[in-house]
């Protein structure tokens, strides 16, 4: 519940400090998704065993979950390491230069439109109160609610790819091998489409053209998957 501030009447919500972790989970849930239904379609278009596609899509999970976390850890670590070494930069040029630092940070409020001798103004006031997270925020972008979080990112990754993949599994519970094909597409076009609501709900934009992308996008992975299980069937490979 969000209570009334006297101090502040004006307050809003916005997405930008979740932006790291829900790319993160939507990506992972998604790929969950899309990268385990295929396989289990691609290793039931072949006309392999159930315990074959269950075999494949167990191994699927655990191998993507895993590999889904350590990207995204690999990823936004480096992306900690940018920001760190941009800060030190920062660090370094207003010790040596501070007028400069100054004069820079004044140009980037007159390109925003404001009036020269205000500008100049703002600057020395937010150099005087805190120069580093002026430089930070206003020349290169930098906050504390769009700050990197490696080990954030990697388990809402993981996390989410887990429960996207075992959506494809519902599949089957059908009795034969062509029903069991299907409903893993059916099963699975219906996660996509949650997932695709969920993460617009969440980011606060319209929800449909985000799941008819990812809802499209998903069906062309399995088809794709499909057909080449095909030929791998046909051909005895």
């Amino acid at each position: 519940m969000t209570f009334f501030d006297r101090r502040n009447p004006h307050q809003e919500s916005h997405s930008a400090d979740r932006a790291g972790w829900l790319r993160a989970a939507v990506l992972g849930a998604n790929d969950g998704l899309v990268s385990i239904a295929s396989l289990m379609v691609g290793i039931a278009a072949s006309g392999a065993s159930t315990s074959a596609v269950v075999t494949g899509g167990l191994a699927g999970l655990s191998a993507g979950a895993m590999s889904m976390a350590a990207g995204e850890y690999v990823s936004v670590s480096s992306q900690v390491d940018v920001e760190t070494a941009d800060r030190a930069k920062e660090q370094r040029e207003l010790a040596e230069n501070p007028e400069a630092e100054l004069a820079e940070l004044t140009a980037i409020y007159r390109a925003r439109g404001v009036p020269q001798d205000l500008a100049r103004q703002v600057a020395l006031a937010l150099h005087e109160a805190d120069p580093l997270q002026a430089h930070l925020r206003d020349e290169l972008g930098q906050s504390e609610h769009t700050a990197a979080k490696p080990l954030q990112a990697a388990l809402a990754s993981a996390a989410s790819f887990l429960m996207g993949g075992l959506v494809p599994f519902l599949g089957l519970l059908a009795g034969t091998a062509t029903a069991r094909l299907w409903l893993i597409v059916a099963v699975t076009l219906l996660g996509l489409a949650g997932a695709g609501v969920l993460a617009a709900r969440a980011a606060g934009t319209g929800v449909l053209r985000p799941t008819l992308r990812v809802v499209l996008g998903g069906g062309l992975a399995m088809a794709i998957t499909a057909a080449v299980g095909q030929i791998a069937d046909v051909s005895g490979v």
